[in-house]
């Protein structure tokens, strides 16, 4: 009972740290505190001195540049904020599961026993990686809408799409790079 707890705890704290996330992103144009666009001029004000004089130099430097950055921020958080001995073990545990399934592939009974456990490794992965997707959730999100609105006048809405690509290859060589399961 308690390991249930445990993961309804981790569930909910994901879902308030995403609606957070999410309330927080869209007060990026309302007044606050009497003030007009209040987060995205905090947001602005350190960004822009920082990322934005960088794609201001160079706009396909800085774009893979705050990739790279972004990337890295995010890889070095998922190795230090979460139990990377126990990830391994998953995932070998997955490898090995994966591997009995393209054996019994004739056979329907093994096969869904199989899928059966195979789904019991999502709770305890959504429950390993949690740590780092708090920590990290409100500044990427804000960051994601800083760098849309500076890249959307260039590159249209296709700017997230050659950040999900960049992201994915800088990701995969930081992963290998600091051993990140």
């Amino acid at each position: 009972m308690a390991e249930e707890n445990k993961k309804a705890f981790s569930m909910l704290w994901f879902i308030v740290i995403l609606g957070v996330s999410l309330y927080i992103a869209s007060l990026w144009d309302k007044t606050l505190f009497g003030k007009p666009a209040l987060i995205k001029e905090l947001v602005g004000s350190v960004l822009n001195p920082t990322l934005g004089a960088m794609l201001n130099w160079n706009i396909w430097v800085g774009f893979i540049f705050v990739i790279a950055l972004t990337s890295l921020i995010l890889t070095l958080a998922q190795k230090y904020l979460s139990n990377q001995t126990e990830l391994k073990e998953l995932k070998k545990e997955q490898k090995i599961l994966q591997e009995e399934m393209k054996k019994y592939k004739e056979h329907p009974e093994k096969m869904l026993e199989l899928q059966k456990k195979q789904l019991e490794f999502i709770p305890k992965t959504f429950e390993l990686t949690m740590k780092p997707l708090l920590y990290t959730s409100i500044p990427i999100i804000l960051l994601f809408r800083w760098f849309g609105e500076y890249l959307q006048p260039i590159f249209g809405g296709w700017w997230i799409l050659w950040y999900l690509i960049g992201s994915l290859v800088f990701s995969s060589i930081f992963r290998k790079v600091f051993d990140v399961a």
